[in-house]
């Protein structure tokens, strides 16, 4: 359901996180998805979560 590719994931998470949800939290729950699993994926191309932006910066 979500992009497996780093770059595409940044991305798709980024579009969903600016129009659709208010933090990453109500996103993996809405989604049911791992919120370690993408915070990892995205550390790996140095993109870390920051929740004043709401956005991987």
């Amino acid at each position: 359901m979500i992009p497996k590719d780093p770059v595409m994931l940044l991305s798709f998470m980024n579009l969903k996180l600016r129009d659709f949800y208010s933090s990453l939290d109500a996103f993996c729950e809405d989604m049911d998805v791992d919120k370690q699993e993408i915070v990892d994926k995205l550390a790996a191309i140095d993109y870390h979560y920051d929740s004043e932006k709401n956005q991987f910066v």
